[in-house]
């Protein structure tokens, strides 16, 4: 059993503790949390163990009638790795602590890609992760567009991918950020770090990237244009090649999903955890091809596309199963279809 735990304990981190719960080769060893809010609660209530970062945080848990189990340095201890989930500018500062105890690190696409050895994403780089000490899990965004261009790479030759994403402003629980009432370009200046970001896991592939936010919180809205290789194309080919790839599922305006609410609406229908879509979403009628080149429109959800992938960077840091092994494990336990 891999020993994971989990420090943060945000969007990102609470889905992960709970994917690691359900792993036959994983045990979580504890939550690295410094609030005793709402969702420590919940946590609690799942039997879930709490380390807080110093013993003059336990006192604040433990008004709050939750037991804690000591700090996070002792945490650390007894975890073979740890996923790092806090924000963006606590990552960094963490890694110094994980490499003076000797112990791996999963950080998350918030990161800047030079803090890890490896940016991961487990369809196209999975076996290149063993053995390393700390590996970035990609962005939401980053992860979406290489498990599309990957798969459109390898069928027919990718020349140059142009991405508009259209994101979301804030996560659901985030009443203080923005815009409200606006369209705000993120940025101004292209391309975007989304493309760049792509090309730290697919190199070979030209990405080029805008943004926009809008005042949103179901999910980011891909609009793309892909020139390949191959001159002899059809919306089939290319449908065809989404269906076969991992993480992606096809949906149809014919069948009521005309927006990413109601992509939203479907994760819930399908029982999902917290109505989470872990897969990319691709509007099949939206398949159009002009000559060489492939238009179409992809949601991604950003609290949950990177859950399947930081599960499958555990299991490729320690190479205890092989990609397709580890793909499929993580996919039976989180109900992804494939």
């Amino acid at each position: 059993m891999i020993q994971v735990a989990v420090n943060g304990f945000g969007v990102i981190g609470r889905r992960t503790a709970d994917a690691v719960a359900k792993q036959p080769d994983m045990k979580l060893v504890g939550i690295g949390k410094t609030k005793p809010d709402y969702k420590a609660r919940v946590a609690a209530g799942k039997g879930y163990k709490f380390f807080v970062p110093k013993k003059d945080h336990q006192g604040i848990f433990s008004d709050a009638g939750i037991e804690t189990s000591g700090t996070i340095d002792e945490m650390i201890e007894e975890a073979d790795i740890i996923v790092d989930a806090t924000p963006d500018n606590i990552g960094i500062l963490n890694k110094g602590l994980y490499q003076k105890i000797g112990k791996p690190a999963l950080f998350q696409g918030g990161q800047k890609h030079d803090i890890a050895d490896l940016s991961f994403v487990a369809e196209c780089n999975y076996d290149q992760a063993q053995g390393k000490r700390f590996v970035r899990v990609v962005s939401c965004n980053t992860t979406g567009l290489c498990r599309v261009l990957s798969p459109l790479d390898k069928s027919f030759g990718v020349r140059r991918a142009r991405a508009v994403l259209t994101r979301r402003a804030a996560d659901p629980d985030d009443t203080k950020s923005g815009p409200i009432d606006a369209i705000s370009l993120d940025p101004v200046t292209i391309p975007s770090h989304h493309g760049p970001d792509v090309m730290t896991v697919l190199p070979k592939i030209e990405v080029i990237t805008m943004a926009m936010k809008i005042p949103t919180t179901h999910m980011h809205l891909h609009s793309l244009i892909v020139s390949l290789n191959e001159s002899n194309l059809t919306q089939d080919r290319i449908n065809e090649t989404f269906v076969e790839a991992e993480r992606v599922r096809l949906v149809s305006s014919a069948d009521g999903v005309r927006s990413t609410a109601q992509v939203m609406d479907y994760a819930r229908e399908l029982g999902r955890d917290r109505g989470d879509m872990y897969e990319n979403i691709i509007w099949s009628d939206s398949v159009t091809v002009f000559d060489e080149e492939v238009y179409f429109f992809m949601g991604v959800h950003q609290e949950s596309i990177v859950i399947p992938e930081n599960i499958d960077a555990i299991r490729a840091i320690f190479g205890t199963s092989s990609k397709e092994e580890s793909i499929s494990l993580t996919n039976t336990t989180l109900a992804i279809p494939h």
